[in-house]
């Protein structure tokens, strides 16, 4: 069972950013690596290029997959299957918010873990001194929006979003709990799940995880 990096959070891809690479362009796989390693090398990658908490946090995945496809943990089920086996990852760092954006191989894992090579690249230019002010990142800084999901544009909104999808006002929930409720509620898997509810609510997590309230 692969173990996900604790602070990564993973959504659905509402549109690439761009053309998708054809299918029968694709390369197929050069990597030997399990996904598990992938996400011990992505996590590690993730600590060098965070200097804060808040950095750390703002780790996302996206991948081609339906809102359903995910357990109510966030992590996607083992027989989930990808539309496509595009993924983009993007995080807030000191150099600013990176958006990476990959469909070069077959399968999402295989893409997955070219980004973190890619990373793992990078960061060395930095550390034998090539670089000093994480110039090698500034081509892939604040890509188009379209790569993430529309998100909440403030923590109040957010919140107030989730105690009335938990129906939690009047209630002496903290907003840890009511998240809680409201992910059980609207979970696809659920009687009163929605899909594009609970997507809502998890675009709200992110919101509230940036803003330092969870």
């Amino acid at each position: 069972m692969s173990t996900w990096p604790d602070t990564l959070k993973l959504g659905p891809i509402r549109e690439w950013p761009g053309t998708l690479t054809g299918a029968d362009v694709r390369q197929r796989s050069p990597f030997s690596a399990s996904l598990t390693q992938t996400l011990q090398l992505l996590d590690r990658e993730i600590y060098h290029l965070a200097r804060t908490r808040a950095h750390q946090e703002s780790a996302e995945l996206l991948v081609a997959m339906p809102p359903g496809a995910f357990r109510l943990d966030g992590r996607p089920r083992a027989d989930a299957r990808a539309e496509h086996p595009g993924v983009v990852f993007s995080m807030d760092t000191p150099h600013g918010h990176l958006s990476y954006p990959c469909d070069r191989f077959t399968t999402w894992q295989d893409n997955l873990r070219a980004i973190a090579l890619a990373l793992e690249a990078l960061r060395k230019v930095d550390r034998y001194g090539v670089t000093r002010h994480g110039e090698q990142y500034r081509g892939f800084l604040a890509l188009e929006a379209a790569a993430t999901p529309a998100g909440f544009t403030a923590a109040d909104a957010a919140v107030r979003f989730i105690r009335e999808t938990a129906d939690a006002y009047g209630q002496n929930l903290t907003i840890t709990a009511a998240l809680r409720r409201a992910k059980r509620r609207t979970h696809p898997d659920t009687p009163t799940g929605d899909a594009a509810t609970f997507h809502r609510v998890s675009l709200a997590e992110t919101t509230l995880r940036q803003a330092g309230l969870l």
